[in-house]
């Protein structure tokens, strides 16, 4: 079994996660859950970008159109949160898209919107 990337980073903003979901339970908008997990990462001295804008590069042509991931963390790390009833493909292909984009190779996809925190790991 080879050896998870960004072992030790990802535990962490999972942790911190777990936190905020353990303060607040689930129920709460996005943006709730944003706001806290920014508060917990300034406090717990996590490097951090919020709503990291991307460009798609199309032909040497930068489109139109921005991507903005939740959280660049560790500036490796693209945390993408949710609250909706269940994490779907189509949260899956939008990390695998923010992963290309960014050039990183990890996205972590968190949903607050359940009783137990449910999360993912993305490997592009």
């Amino acid at each position: 079994m080879s050896e998870l990337i960004y072992k030790e980073e990802s535990y962490q903003i999972i942790g911190l996660c777990m936190e905020v979901h353990n303060q607040l339970g689930h129920g709460f908008a996005e943006i709730v859950y944003k706001d806290a997990l920014e508060y917990e990462f300034n406090l717990n001295k996590v490097k951090y970008q919020r709503e990291k804008e991307y460009s798609v590069n199309y032909k040497g042509k930068i489109l139109e159109h921005q991507f903005y991931a939740d959280f660049v963390v560790f500036d490796k790390i693209i945390l993408e949160i949710k609250c909706v009833k269940s994490l779907v493909d189509e949260h899956e292909s939008q990390a695998i898209n923010y992963l290309k984009v960014s050039n990183n190779r990890l996205a972590l996809l968190v949903n607050f919107s359940r009783g137990k925190l449910e999360h993912k790991r993305i490997i592009y």
